[in-house]
């Protein structure tokens, strides 16, 4: 069997993946960008591809039985045209990065470390005990309430409780219940949840029915120094609302991993700020580039879960994280 590796991967991901099949494939990989008549050359007799995006501008693939995604979003493929015989998964595994940092970021506003340490690099005592500076903030006792409660809202739980914080939770799905989240309900109850939560975590997928979900309206209904972290997508939230709230002060500020705007290469220098909006001038904003989950064990758990899907394909056993299938209907 024939599995097609759509774009670059780095020195060594190819030898991951080889490494654990079990099962006879023929591994090619391809990309587009470089050379688009090998990779319609190679989707001719492929029964899997590795890709994380999908229109009906592809090359015909006949063949294709799976269209493994090698992240978690599916909002770049085009269900309705995906071969018709093929069966669209997902793959997770990142997060356990995303859960330590979501939990690092609200460790670093309660306890100031950052502040605590260049402070103190430049020789001042102002934020010390010594001088009876100001007092820093406990994160026990506080509320987190996760809009989306999956994978990456059950690690932030599990993690958040171990520091005495109570967790609430929205998601489609309230009955899967556990341990870790103190009271759970459907996204019709996420009005009520936000004037309680002193953060507010966003995890859940980007689909028509969550664009814009936390828009001016919802901003309103948060307490003044409530801290919204994104971790999800960025278009969850309305752009221009998240601005105003935080240049406004209606809430406390923001932690945000996930964006509007991308760079156009893989560049490393290349200047792009993330929004038509100066989040980089506000100063209770932490910014990072999208890398919550780009952490050394990301990639190892991920073409483990990805192997084990083409050697379930190669043995006719039903797969993993399956998002699509045949004469099925794409998620909402």
């Amino acid at each position: 069997m024939k599995l097609v590796l759509r774009g670059s991967y780095p020195d060594g991901h190819l030898d991951d993946v080889r490494r654990r099949l079990t099962t006879d494939w023929r591994i090619e990989p391809v990309d587009p960008e470089q050379d688009k008549a090998a990779f319609a050359t190679a989707m001719a007799d492929a029964d899997a591809v590795v890709a994380m995006s999908w229109s009906a501008a592809q090359p015909a693939a006949p063949r294709l039985r799976l269209l493994q995604l090698p992240g978690a979003g599916y909002d770049r493929i085009d269900f309705a045209a995906v071969p018709p015989n093929a069966t669209v998964c997902n793959v997770f595994e990142h997060e356990i990065g995303i859960a330590e940092y979501v939990l690092a970021g609200i460790l670093q506003w309660e306890t100031w470390f950052l502040r605590l340490h260049q402070g103190l690099r430049r020789g001042s005592w102002a934020d010390s005990l010594y001088t009876r500076g100001p007092t820093h903030g406990e994160l026990f006792g506080k509320t987190l309430g996760i809009v989306g409660y999956g994978r990456i809202g059950r690690e932030v739980a599990k993690r958040a409780r171990a520091f005495g914080v109570t967790v609430r939770a929205c998601t489609r799905s309230p009955d899967r219940r556990d341990d870790h989240v103190d009271q759970i309900a459907g996204m019709d109850g996420l009005d009520a949840m936000l004037p309680d939560c002193d953060y507010l975590l966003v995890a859940c997928p980007l689909l028509k029915s969550t664009r814009g979900l936390i828009d001016a309206r919802r901003f309103g209904l948060m307490r003044d120094g409530a801290v919204i972290i994104n971790v999800a997508r960025g278009e969850v939230i309305d752009e221009d609302a998240l601005y105003a709230a935080c240049r406004d002060r209606t809430i406390g500020g923001a932690i945000i991993d996930t964006w509007y705007r991308y760079p156009g290469s893989r560049d490393p220098d290349a200047v792009t700020f993330p929004s038509k909006h100066p989040f980089h001038e506000l100063d209770n904003v932490f910014m990072s580039p999208h890398s919550a989950g780009w952490t050394v064990g990301l990639w190892p758990r991920r073409w483990t879960v990805i192997a084990e899907n083409m050697n379930r394909l190669a043995r006719g056993e039903d797969l993993l994280n399956r998002l699509y299938e045949p004469g099925g209907a794409p998620p909402d």
